[in-house]
């Protein structure tokens, strides 16, 4: 039996500015901490398009600052969680490709976490994605109900 401090476990969750991915987040953490493993952070940014010399190397770098920030948040929502292992990882270009080229390059990703939109417009473009693809994902994928509440949350895992 492996014990929990070696277990390499790692669930992927997207951070990215909407609302639903404290959800993910929330879930992947709590479950972290009662099963063992590593939360993994992924933030992905946008190619810059080309606007001329050095002018995508600003908007990347000012990019690369923003998710800094937005993972540096998350992460410290995951220290007041409690003794949760974390990692977090940038990427640039497509989000969905970007995930599945992580989730490839790592096989200790065992779980794809996220969280469905409260939006009336539909559960949200990697959702929708990966669940359209999830036959082709190696690993599970766990959506979150976007309208569950931390207590909610925490009550499952």
């Amino acid at each position: 039996m492996v014990s929990q401090t070696e277990y390499k476990r790692k669930f992927l969750v997207v951070i990215d500015e909407t609302p639903e991915c404290e959800r993910a987040l929330t879930f992947a953490a709590y479950r972290v901490k009662r099963t063992g493993g590593t939360v993994v952070l992924m933030s992905v940014i946008q190619k810059p398009e080309f606007i001329g010399l050095g002018v995508e190397d600003v908007l990347r770098a000012e990019a690369v600052e923003e998710a800094e920030r937005n993972l540096d948040a998350r992460l410290a929502r995951i220290r007041d969680i409690g003794e949760v292992r974390s990692e977090s990882v940038i990427r640039e270009g497509s989000a969905a490709e970007e995930i599945e080229h992580v989730i490839d390059q790592d096989r200790d990703i065992a779980i794809l976490v996220l969280a469905a939109s409260t939006s009336n417009e539909g559960p949200g473009p990697l959702v929708m994605h990966f669940a359209n693809r999830a036959n082709a994902l190696p690993i599970p994928l766990t959506i979150v109900p976007g309208r569950m509440s931390d207590e909610e949350i925490i009550a499952i895992c």
